[in-house]
């Protein structure tokens, strides 16, 4: 963080020891000291006070934190991004490739699982596509991106937004397609026996 390196700059060329500063602030030398070691953080309370001794605005003094800080934000939300797009994806597999095995060894009783998988599979897709919308990713692109912790520039954006309608029509016939196999194989095991 930048931030204890600039209150000890800002201390040192107001010519202040760390008790001077602490005595101004209303804390031990300790507090000072673990702010300038990146040991602790001052309260807001501290900050708007740090800014006033120091004839400085609050930007100016944390800026570079607040950088770190939405970078350190992006890596959590693309880690549990990646985590619950993992999770999801084996979820759907299951969801899909269980519901005959289930029938045949649970009989009703496998009927209430399959349930249950569907709804914990649709819990997760609720989770991606949220972050979806937050981040406003749609294509195959705009995801891989961010995956990957990059944003595309303005031109690639506006090319990934003209696809998006196209996109949407493609998904809807692809799920179409799939759900009549489903149902076909489904039939065709039931009916068969």
């Amino acid at each position: 963080m930048e931030l204890g390196r600039r209150i000890k700059e800002y201390r040192s060329a107001a010519q202040m020891t760390q008790e001077e500063l602490a005595e101004k602030m209303f804390v031990s030398r300790q507090t000072i000291s673990n702010w300038e070691n990146d040991k602790s953080y001052p309260d807001i309370h501290s900050l708007l006070m740090l800014g006033n001794l120091f004839d400085v605005s609050l930007d100016i003094l944390v800026k570079g934190d607040i950088e770190a800080m939405k970078e350190k934000i992006d890596e959590n939300t693309i880690k549990a991004f990646n985590r619950d797009s993992a999770i999801f994806s084996i979820l759907l597999i299951g969801m899909v490739a269980t519901p005959l095995f289930l029938l045949k060894w649970a009989g009703v009783l496998g009927i209430g699982i399959w349930a249950v998988l569907a709804g914990i599979t649709l819990y997760f897709a609720l989770r991606v596509e949220k972050v979806k919308k937050q981040q406003d990713i749609h294509t195959y692109k705009e995801i891989v991106a961010f995956t990957n912790g990059k944003k595309l520039d303005g031109i690639e954006k506006a090319r990934e937004e003209g696809k998006r309608n196209y996109q949407k029509v493609i998904l809807c016939l692809a799920s179409g397609i799939i759900a009549l196999a489903v149902t076909m194989v489904i039939a065709a095991i039931f009916f068969r026996g």
